[in-house]
């Protein structure tokens, strides 16, 4: 018999809790430096999109 082996997991996954898919299109540079900075940072790179989202979003309320 033979034995499959898992494809290893690339990135961090986290628990999504409360959260949506939330599809969108960014150039191909911007999505690889998103992703290794996450990998830097060991977060996944949905948790940093959506502190940039919010970020923005703060500032264009203060306008």
């Amino acid at each position: 018999m033979i034995e499959k082996k898992k494809a290893a997991k690339r990135g961090k996954r986290t628990p999504l809790g409360h959260r949506r898919q939330f599809l969108t299109m960014m150039d191909p540079d911007v999505i690889k430096a998103v992703k290794q900075a996450a990998l830097e940072d060991d977060r996944a790179a949905w948790d940093v999109m959506e502190e940039a989202a919010r970020q923005w979003l703060d500032r264009r309320k203060s306008k």
